[in-house]
């Protein structure tokens, strides 16, 4: 009997497109003789389709015109099991769910909001929970859990939009401090969106400003000079890792842009559409030393464990050349493309890896279920307004 795995992608998100983009890779890719495959589509109006034709690229081209063919849906819980139902008035199942398999990128759907929908409908799924996804989300709660832990990240300083309309100058003080060239960046969001290199003080107004209209919040890096950038991926959970063949990236600007990672050349699928990260120029494996290549792959496993990770992440960094000194960038908690293109020198095909994280998926799932979440005793059975809670302390002392 066939899995039927929810494909969940798009989200109110700047990076709709390109989650779609992913996700459709994905699915042409799953082993159709174990999984039954059901694309689950999140409009930018945040509406929830589900239908076989989704799965054509082509037509997300003009989407009101799919919406003839596709179905409005809502995911619910019914006695353990898990539906996909219409809306309306007459409701029926479209169709039942085993496991969940986002394929979102950024705000409002990578940032653990998601999860946190999947994990109170109870439903499996791949992939980091709210706490991991919520911090690889955030560049700077990211910084500071790494920080906390020990592992090298550049010198920044971070604020929100209100503040620096109150306290300009004092701020852009403090991003002097940091030495240009420095990078602005909005703090919740991938991709590249939003990133601005910032070579002098008279570029940096703008560049605030340009990542104002993303973010409430704003994350200043020092620029790494003798730059070289490269990216590990991951997948595991907290008990092990396994390790991705190490990447070059390549690029045109003074950072990896979404030019770069999603547009690059203008090649395209066979249907004319962009190959998403597949498009980005990279060097595999990179050109690095073996001991800067050992360095990498040490912190990949260290930041994943520190950030909460599960599943498959890529994790990106930048290296001094010149100095030989590595940085831990940021975490991808669902990259681009699933960084499949990453696991493939190492043998593992892209079928292989989506079997690998529906397998990793299912046994988290069942730990999870052996864990105490609730208690059999109803508390309130004992409460009886203010005069209730004197009856309280018996039951906690049954509950002890």
């Amino acid at each position: 009997m066939k899995i039927k795995v929810g494909v969940i992608f798009g989200g109110a998100t700047v990076e709709h497109e390109v989650s779609i983009i992913s996700a459709l890779q994905a699915i042409e890719n799953m082993d159709t003789n174990k999984y039954e495959v059901i694309p689950i589509y999140i409009d930018k109006d945040r509406q929830w389709y589900t239908g076989k034709l989704l799965t054509d690229i082509t037509l997300y081209q003009d989407f009101d015109d799919l919406k003839r063919y596709a179905k409005s849906v809502v995911l619910y819980n019914k006695k353990g099991k898990f539906y996909l139902q219409s809306l309306g008035f007459f409701k029926r199942n479209i169709a039942e769910l085993d496991i969940a398999f986002p394929i979102v990128h950024g705000n409002n759907a990578e940032d653990g909001t998601l999860a946190g929908y999947l994990d109170t409908i109870g439903i499996p799924y791949v992939g980091s929970h709210v706490l991991g996804s919520a911090m690889g989300q955030d560049k700077v709660v990211m910084k500071q859990v790494l920080d906390a832990a020990d592992l090298p990240i550049v010198k920044y300083t971070w604020f929100y939009d209100t503040e620096y309309q109150v306290n300009k100058e004092q701020i852009q003080k403090e991003i002097k401090k940091l030495g240009y060239p420095v990078i602005v960046k909005p703090a919740t969001l991938g991709s590249s969106v939003g990133i601005v290199y910032v070579k002098d003080e008279d570029q940096l107004e703008h560049a605030i400003e340009e990542a104002m209209e993303y973010d409430t919040k704003i994350v200043v890096e020092k620029a790494v000079e003798n730059l070289v950038e490269v990216n590990e991926s991951v997948l595991g959970d907290y008990e092990y890792q396994d390790l991705s063949e190490i990447e070059e990236v390549i690029s045109t600007d003074e950072f990896l842009t979404y030019q770069d990672k999603y547009i690059g050349n203008g090649k395209g699928t066979k249907k004319g559409g962009s190959k998403g990260m597949v498009n980005a120029d990279r060097r595999i494996p990179a050109r690095i030393s073996d001991s800067l290549k050992e360095e990498v792959r040490t912190l990949a496993k260290e930041t994943f464990r520190a950030l909460n990770l599960s599943g498959l992440c890529r994790i990106d960094f930048l290296i001094d050349q010149k100095n030989e000194k590595v940085y831990v960038n940021e975490p991808n908690t669902i990259p681009g493309s699933l960084a499949y293109y990453l696991w493939e020198p190492t043998g593992k095909p892209y079928k292989d890896l989506l079997d690998d994280l529906i397998t990793l998926a299912i046994k988290d799932y069942r730990k999870k279920n052996k864990k105490i979440t609730s208690f059999d005793t109803n508390i309130l059975n004992q409460y009886n307004g203010i005069k209730g809670i004197k009856g309280l302390k018996g039951v906690k002392n049954k509950l002890k």
